[in-house]
């Protein structure tokens, strides 16, 4: 079993910064896969960016150059950093891990919420 638990939402207007957290616990180790999704109301869920346990990663076109993905495994705990903030960005944000072998078990935070103002 992996838990995570997001931090850092908030309220910031555009063009501002915000850096969010996610800390794995139980067998974080296990997981091959952690990324950062995101939910706008009226909206499907959608990746946002993804990074590997060997470090590749990956980005939706919509936030690449300004959301850096990473992950401290020392301290099982991924990072989104977000940076030129825009209105469309505001949405809740969800951890996910993933452990990869026959099958993908996917693990969920509860999310946090990000509201960007104009």
């Amino acid at each position: 079993q992996v838990q995570l638990v997001e931090s850092g939402g908030g309220l910031v207007q555009a063009g501002g910064s915000l850096t969010l957290s996610c800390a794995a616990s139980g067998s974080a180790f296990s997981l091959n896969y952690m990324g950062w999704y995101r939910q706008a109301p009226g909206k499907q869920r959608e990746l946002v960016a993804a990074i590997t346990s060997g470090g590749s990663t990956n980005y939706a076109d919509s936030v690449k150059g300004r959301f850096t993905i990473s992950r401290d495994n020392a301290k099982n705990t991924l990072y989104l950093q977000m940076n030129s903030l825009k209105p469309e960005d505001t949405a809740v944000y969800y951890c996910n891990g993933a452990i990869v072998a026959r099958q993908r078990l996917d693990y969920w935070g509860q999310g946090t919420q990000v509201t960007v103002s104009s």
